[in-house]
């Protein structure tokens, strides 16, 4: 006798607590996670639109906010990759930047866990481990490609720079950068919104407002904080290194 159930492949997961799931075939899909990333994602494409729609010499408040956050970008690539290779690169780290700074001001501002799921519940997209892991790789990924794309096969020199001896230290290096990434973040944003949440619970008029606002700069800061590593990263592998 056959069955007719098909096995559920599990490609990759980190879980923590209970989450709610979409079963598309073989596959489960991290629901909650996936709502609120296109929440913050219609987010940025409204501005996007808004500040890109109708430019005047005098520019209007979503004009005006559009262009202040590119030229932030624009500095901060060209400070943490160089005059030579940033400008390539400020989309990338404008999107992440954007990405985490908007999920973690989501957390703080939202109060998702008023909307009930079957399972589990809503949160900010950072607030998930697997978010956070998913930007981090992503970020590893373009400094490999950034490496490779310029120097070609001679990138991998900088494994056995300035002596072959340090080439275990050189390899494990590119695997903690992405783990340090993305725990910093998740642990950051994880923490504030549980310690907002308990005062909130035992105190819930006035005590948890500075907090909250405490919060929201930290969540900034951190979105700041990955996205200068990123570009730091992105730096460290284009940077010419001589013999």
């Amino acid at each position: 006798m056959i069955s007719n159930s098909l096995p559920i492949i599990h490609l990759a997961e980190v879980a923590v607590g209970q989450h709610y799931y979409w079963n598309i075939g073989m596959f489960q899909i991290h629901a909650q996670v996936l709502i609120t990333s296109w929440f913050v994602l219609c987010v940025i494409g409204v501005l996007s639109v808004l500040g890109n729609t109708n430019l005047n010499t005098i520019p209007s408040t979503y004009q005006n906010l559009n262009e202040y956050i590119t030229e932030f970008i624009r500095d901060l690539a060209k400070t943490q990759i160089g005059e030579t290779d940033y400008l390539g690169w400020v989309p990338f780290l404008g999107t992440i930047f954007l990405f985490i700074f908007i999920s973690n001001w989501s957390g703080a501002l939202i109060p998702w866990r008023i909307i009930v799921l079957p399972n589990g519940e809503l949160a900010a997209p950072t607030n998930d481990i697997n978010t956070t892991v998913a930007l981090a790789l992503l970020t590893s990924i373009a400094y490999f490609f950034a490496g490779f794309k310029k120097k070609g096969f001679s990138y991998f020199k900088r494994y056995i720079t300035p002596s072959v001896i340090l080439f275990p230290i050189n390899l494990l290096e590119d695997f903690t950068k992405p783990l340090s990434l993305s725990f910093r973040l998740f642990g950051n944003i994880l923490a504030d919104e549980l310690v907002i949440s308990v005062l909130i619970a035992l105190v819930p008029l006035l005590v948890p407002v500075p907090l909250m606002l405490l919060g929201l700069f930290t969540s900034a800061i951190q979105a700041l904080v990955f996205s200068t590593l990123a570009g730091a990263y992105i730096g460290e592998s284009l940077e010419e290194h001589h013999d």
